[in-house]
């Protein structure tokens, strides 16, 4: 795939300074600035990838399921290797026909106070344990022969590759550069006049909550009761 060079770490930082202005037209930032800037413009890239759904960081991944069982880890050291993703937005599981069924999430303390988590059976839910370096699901029930004939379908928020050199492009969709450009400029914006730092910030805030209302499906979603809404509770929880 052809990344737009318009997106490119250089770009972003020329003209974030320039709005910042800390360059002056036709001057070229220096070196050392060239990598504290892209080391800030990282840092936003990977905070931002925390904020809202961000369509194009949503992946269906699918994985095969051994019967007993019900671990399954994804990272670099994971049973299946891949980047580490953010978290699991959805999941279902699709049978040996291809017919799919929703699978419902399980908090830390429904999972904690299961007496069996070992049993096998049809798989409905999952629990999902963030540790540093795998992102850990564990399927309840314990898949059993049948289950182990389909397929595990987790739909994660994926992280994206930061840019190592200037010459790099931010993963970030060309829609994006706007609120990339003017966030890294608020962010290194400081010491200024206040007319530049108030310019940068309003600019910054105007571009990012533009694409985040645009950031959105275009099928409406409707949402349904959680079944598990209607066990008992206790008035601790």
């Amino acid at each position: 795939m052809t990344i737009p060079v318009y997106n490119s770490v250089d770009r972003i930082i020329r003209f974030a300074m320039e709005d910042a202005g800390l360059l002056e037209d036709g001057a070229d930032p220096s070196a050392d600035q060239s990598g504290r800037y892209m080391q800030r413009l990282n840092d936003l890239v990977n905070f931002w990838q925390t904020q809202g759904i961000k369509l194009f960081l949503i992946q269906d991944i699918s994985v095969p399921i051994t019967q007993g069982t019900n671990l399954y880890t994804f990272g670099p050291a994971g049973t299946q290797v891949m980047t580490k993703p953010l978290r699991v937005e959805d999941a279902y599981f699709s049978d040996q026909n291809g017919i799919r069924r929703p699978l419902l999430p399980m908090a830390r303390y429904d999972w904690d106070r299961m007496s069996q988590v070992t049993n096998q059976g049809a798989v409905n839910q999952y629990f999902v344990d963030k540790q540093l370096l795998t992102l850990n699901i564990y399927l309840w029930n314990t898949p059993d022969a049948t289950s182990a004939l389909g397929t595990f379908h987790p739909v994660f928020r994926t992280q994206i590759t930061t840019a190592v050199t200037i010459n790099d492009s931010i993963m970030f969709p060309p829609e994006w550069y706007m609120a990339l450009r003017w966030a890294l400029a608020s962010e290194i914006s400081t010491g200024q006049p206040d007319s530049i730092v108030n310019r940068a910030k309003e600019n910054s805030m105007i571009y990012k909550e533009a694409l985040e209302a645009w950031d959105t499906e275009d099928a409406p979603t409707e949402f349904q009761p959680d079944p598990q809404g209607g066990y008992g509770r206790s008035r601790f929880r």
